[in-house]
């Protein structure tokens, strides 16, 4: 906690409170305006859920080189704003009585893409606040945060729902992002410049690229990554759909099912440094996946009556392995790059991590359209057991320590 009592951390901290609350609830409501206020479809669900994430295989890896090139904290301000400008639109056309599910899927697109530019800023943003012999403190207390919004942004974002009707509870999301650009602007410390004379910006791409899949560790934690987003992202939609229509559950009661998620999340964070001292990061990374994968099974099984209590389980394990695997890989990651690679290292990493989030989103619902949303959340659920093989088949299975380089870019 001693990082809050600096300044510009604190900045950025209550910065990242407000966007990350705001993301939480945008999560839940824009689905919910295509569900509950335009009777979408499995597969309408399915393709919005595809284009908030779209972004990162279109624009990801020329993202990173560029916020490289220039000042994390102005990019991260700039997308905050233009996030809040571009959301502030549904709520009017709902009002005006001309919104369709079309204007929600171009909004989802511009999210997305200024999603991109803020998360490869804000990665490569922290080492330079805290310090790299920081980032394990810096980002336990990022994603403790990230766990309480997730704790707090879905049961409050249901309740706004149920109260509000999911249109008008986005506003809640864009005051997090103006308040988000407000706190960055206060940021005292500044970037050092660094010349970029005859640069290439896909010479600079390539670097980046060929740094990830150069590093055999750092290749196979992406794959663990993506392998994982790819079917978790295929049971959102068939979940939303599952406890919204077949359930027919209240918005207040699916955002106080989902914010147990973040109760595991922040149990994670408590007991991350615990978890990685007793076994060792390596074994950390795909106990973290590995462990939760198999409780998806009991999803498809659940009906409103006891079972909803499975489901609450499964959301809990979840929350904490994905804390615990995120604060032990992305420490890893930040300590490794150089300080001249760090926005193109996020970006390809996102690129190649949540470039499998749009197919998984498109697959979710059209599988759920085809054979019913809970065969769609069997395949789901088999797809996930995967993902940590591809960090227990690596030299990580064992390590205790993993390696890190401390070599810099001339």
């Amino acid at each position: 906690m001693s990082l809050l009592r600096e300044r510009d951390f604190r900045g950025l901290f209550l910065a990242d409170s407000a966007s990350q609350v705001g993301t939480q609830l945008l999560h839940l409501a824009l689905p919910l305006v295509a569900v509950t206020a335009l009777r979408a479809s499995a597969v309408q669900v399915g393709l919005l859920t595809a284009c908030q994430t779209l972004a990162f295989v279109v624009i990801g890896l020329p993202a990173g080189a560029i916020v490289d090139r220039l000042s994390k904290r102005l990019v991260m301000v700039v997308a905050d704003w233009a996030r809040a400008l571009a959301l502030v639109s549904v709520p009017v056309a709902w009002w005006l009585g001309v919104l369709t599910i079309y204007q929600l899927y171009a909004v989802a697109l511009v999210l997305g893409v200024f999603t991109v530019f803020f998360d490869a800023a804000y990665q490569s943003y922290l080492p330079h606040l805290v310090g790299r012999e920081r980032l394990v403190e810096g980002n336990s207390m990022m994603e403790g945060l990230r766990t309480v919004a997730h704790l707090g942004g879905p049961s409050v974002g249901g309740y706004l729902v149920q109260f509000l009707t999911a249109p008008f509870a986005l506003v809640v999301t864009v005051a997090g992002y103006v308040w988000s650009a407000l706190c960055l602007a206060t940021i005292r410390k500044r970037e050092p410049r660094r010349e970029r004379a005859g640069s290439h910006l896909g010479k600079e791409i390539a670097e980046g690229v060929r740094f990830v899949f150069g590093h055999r560790l750092l290749r196979r934690i992406a794959g663990c990554a993506g392998t994982a987003n790819l079917f978790g992202t295929m049971a959102q939609p068939a979940i939303l759909l599952l406890l919204a229509r077949d359930l027919g559950l209240p918005a207040g009661t699916i955002g106080l099912l989902l914010a147990v998620g973040g109760v595991g999340g922040v149990v994670g964070a408590l007991v991350n440094r615990r978890v990685a001292a007793r076994f060792g990061q390596g074994p950390t990374i795909w106990l973290a996946i590995g462990l939760p994968a198999p409780l998806m099974f009991v999803v498809p099984w659940v009906q409103a009556d006891w079972r909803l209590a499975l489901f609450a389980l499964f959301e809990f394990c979840f929350g904490a392995g994905a804390v615990i695997f995120n604060v032990t890989q992305l420490s890893f990651r930040q300590a490794v790059t150089p300080e001249p690679l760090l926005g193109r290292m996020n970006a390809t990493i996102r690129f190649l991590v949540w470039g499998t989030m749009p197919l998984g989103g498109l697959l979710g619902g059209v599988l759920g359209e085809v054979m019913g949303v809970r065969n769609a959340l069997l395949v789901a659920a088999a797809g996930s057991c995967l993902a940590f093989l591809w960090v227990f088949t690596s030299p990580m299975r064992t390590m205790r320590e993993l390696p890190v380089s401390s070599r810099t870019l001339p």
